[in-house]
């Protein structure tokens, strides 16, 4: 095909396969997928989304090309490896980044596709995994005025709150920040966990009652209550390996905007601690097992 109004999807991870899920079940538009596993890519194939072999074939079958990789390598490889997609673009598509990187590779991204009349947006996500299955996420988008409205409906399929939050790299920067913010509060909850069971309180009860008070929040309410209360840390859920990656971008946005960042670096210790504990692929609220020192 010389292009279509499909849509490619590239990375089935722990979000992309829901977000592909909702597009093939909601576009109204062809969807094609491309993943180095073959499981979610079957999986994806049971719903009527044509599997693709290469990056290549993802270019060419479709308009509007999706990215959900885990980093700023992958968004790299992907992006401007010899076989990528920069090398296979043509005038008139549209690439839009899913993924958490750093703001400086999404405008330089913008930048090389703009060589060839593509344009380019970053439009990282922010909340659960189960977010991701109801097509609940919140959706940063950094991209110009004209291609945010064309992106908009699109986005919706996948996201209930959808944030334009400046020019191309500006959707990465409230990301990294959200995430920042987020860490530091399930650390705070976690610590107060451990504190308050100690002290003879009775875990659901001290976390119930904090959600019905000025220390409410989406991290005590999902991470605290969900995860670090009962002890469950899932594996193929936001790990610590991927929650230091993010905070270490965020981390280099405060030392390029001259911030020490304090709380941050802390986090970053004990995110570092929990992996040399082992625990590097769990739920990244399983650093109340750092702090309680198991």
């Amino acid at each position: 095909m010389s292009g279509t109004d499909a849509i490619a999807f590239i990375g089935l991870g722990v979000m992309g396969e829901p977000m592909c899920r909702n597009l093939a079940a909601r576009a109204g538009r062809p969807v094609v997928a491309h993943d180095l596993r073959k499981e979610p890519l079957a999986r994806v194939a049971a719903l009527g989304v044509r599997v693709v072999t290469s990056l290549k074939e993802a270019v060419a079958e479709a308009d509007t090309i999706i990215l959900s990789l885990p980093g700023e390598p992958e968004v790299r490889a992907v992006c401007l490896g010899r076989d990528g997609i920069l090398a296979h673009a043509r005038t008139g598509q549209t690439v839009v980044d899913t993924s958490t990187v750093p703001p400086a590779l999404a405008r330089e991204l913008a930048a090389r596709f703009a060589e060839k009349n593509v344009a380019f947006a970053d439009a990282p996500i922010a909340r659960t995994r189960q977010a991701a299955a109801d097509g609940t996420l919140s959706i940063m988008v950094g991209a110009s005025d004209e291609l945010f409205a064309r992106l908009k409906p699109l986005l919706a399929l996948m996201g209930s709150e959808i944030s334009h939050c400046g020019p191309v790299g500006a959707g990465q920067v409230v990301k990294l920040l959200n995430n920042m913010v987020l860490f530091e509060t399930v650390n705070a909850v976690c610590e107060a966990l451990v504190i308050g069971t100690r002290a003879g309180l009775d875990g659901r009860l001290l976390l119930e009652t904090l959600s019905r008070g000025s220390a409410d929040s989406f991290a005590l309410r999902n991470h605290g209550l969900k995860s670090a209360l009962p002890n469950a840390y899932p594996t193929d859920a936001f790990s610590v390996r991927y929650a230091l990656k993010d905070l270490s971008y965020a981390l280099d946005l405060a030392r390029d905007t001259g911030v020490n960042a304090r709380g941050a670096l802390l986090l970053r210790q004990l995110f570092e601690e929990a992996v040399a504990a082992g625990h590097g692929n769990a739920y990244h609220p399983v650093i109340r097992k750092v702090i309680e020192g198991a």
